[in-house]
């Protein structure tokens, strides 16, 4: 029996959860997909144990190669993830200076003075 064809098929559950168009409105659902597929996979990788058969070592490469692919859609998922993280950030600082010119503002007496002096 093939040890690894339960990692493979987490691996490819995983690559088709991240194919995904993301949007704003379904990120939280394909990140919580993502974690829980990410840690099944990690469970079921503990249990295999060397020596691996010539098959088994064709469906190791697979996977590893398939890891590459998933570790990039990864990455590209957290980035965007930051960059709107960032944007939302910049957003409510906007807010506040709209709402509240003048927090940030030293002079408390309301008195100008003339640095030329």
């Amino acid at each position: 029996m093939n040890r690894l064809k339960p990692v493979y098929d987490v691996t490819i559950r995983l690559e088709k959860v991240l194919s995904q168009e993301t949007t704003a409105k379904n990120r939280e659902k394909i990140i919580e997909q993502v974690n829980q597929l990410v840690e099944l996979r990690g469970e079921q990788m503990e249990n295999i144990v060397a020596p691996f058969s010539s098959e088994e070592k064709q469906l190791g490469q697979i996977v590893v190669e398939k890891n590459r692919t998933i570790e990039g859609k990864m990455e590209n998922l957290f980035r965007d993830l930051k960059l709107e993280m960032k944007q939302v950030k910049k957003q409510k600082k906007s807010n506040r200076t709209y709402t509240n010119p003048y927090e940030k503002v030293r002079a408390r007496d309301g008195r100008f003075m003339d640095s030329r002096n």
